[in-house]
């Protein structure tokens, strides 16, 4: 969904200038620029991304909003994706005390993917948060924008955390982006007989941190 927005209220942040983010400026294939509505002073605070699947159980959904709710609490922001599933609901939760979160898009700012979170999305910007591009105005939220704009989640964060997703999710790209570049992955565990949970689950076999409350991460 198009929505209208005040060019003069984008932040355009160019790799080399003194406001770039500082934690961009190490991972592989930076985003020359990076268009920013909102709070641009977000993108150099304790941050974790909380990632997982677009189709998630009720479980899945709980669990990302508590956390997203928790760690907003404590004063971390929350950075994910504004896709349907896992990314919606940890927006939701961070949002409910009106505290900090980041969406980072697939599009360019004035489209709203998926169009039924246009809602979400202001609400992200009336509580203070940041809506975050590499793509200019009108870019279409293609297919391949998805993956590329991952390493973008889990570089601003200070570590990720997986909630739920199924065997072959498009999760693995960002914890792979996230091993790339040093971060913490951390996984919820789940039920051993959800299909819902295999990633999660065969993360923690494989050496990521299983948490089950937000005291669990070394932050």
């Amino acid at each position: 969904m198009n929505i209208k927005i005040n060019s003069n209220k984008i932040k355009i942040l160019k790799l080399g200038d003194i406001n770039y983010p500082e934690k961009l400026k190490n991972i592989v294939d930076k985003p020359k620029i990076l268009y920013v509505l909102g709070n641009e002073n977000l993108l150099n605070e304790k941050s974790i991304a909380i990632i997982g699947s677009r189709d998630c159980t009720r479980y899945g959904a709980m669990n990302a909003y508590d956390f997203g709710y928790q760690l907003a609490k404590r004063g971390l922001c929350v950075i994910s994706g504004l896709a349907r599933g896992i990314d919606t609901y940890s927006h939701l939760g961070s949002i409910k005390i009106r505290e900090k979160t980041i969406a980072v898009l697939g599009s360019g700012l004035d489209i709203v993917y998926p169009a039924e979170n246009i809602e979400l999305y202001k609400k992200i910007l009336i509580s203070g948060g940041a809506i975050v591009s590499e793509y200019p105005l009108g870019s279409k939220p293609e297919k391949y924008h998805f993956p590329q704009r991952n390493r973008i989640i889990s570089g601003l964060s200070d570590g990720i955390i997986v909630v739920e997703a199924k065997k072959k999710s498009g999760t693995l790209i960002t914890v792979d982006f996230a091993l790339d570049q040093g971060k913490d992955v951390y996984a919820i565990p789940g039920n051993i007989n959800s299909k819902y949970s295999y990633t999660t689950n065969e993360l923690i076999k494989e050496g990521a941190i299983p948490i089950t409350k937000v005291e669990d991460l070394n932050i």
